[in-house]
């Protein structure tokens, strides 16, 4: 089985799904997200098989979300994974992807349905 982590080593919520995933005895891919992160095509993508939308995991407390008027609910889809493709800090995590399957770790534990 193929698993891949979003993963931002200083957040909680990612260690945690990380460590959850290594108990379950799966080696995942680690993508740091915040070096290198997704580009607009895996970014939607990824949102198709979480079922959400981009504004579903937009990130709303960061600075960047408030500079750039991202709580304008006049911006497009596009416009809104454009911003989290230029700032990655944007994206909620961390996104764990097996196979054709994908689940948001908050709480950590929802991975544990794709595993």
């Amino acid at each position: 089985m193929s698993v891949t982590i979003y993963h931002n080593p200083r957040c909680s919520k990612s260690r945690a799904t990380l460590a959850l995933i290594e108990e379950k005895g799966v080696v995942p891919q680690i993508i740091e997200y915040l070096k290198e992160g997704p580009d607009a095509a895996t970014l939607k993508r990824v949102l198709g098989m979480l079922g959400k939308s981009p504004r579903d995991i937009l990130r709303k407390g960061e600075d960047a979300y408030k500079e750039l008027g991202l709580g304008d609910t006049s911006k497009t889809d596009d416009e809104l994974i454009a911003a989290m493709v230029a700032h990655p800090i944007l994206i909620e995590r961390p996104i764990v992807l097996s196979g054709d399957k994908a689940a948001l770790g908050r709480p950590p534990e929802q991975v544990l349905d794709i595993l």
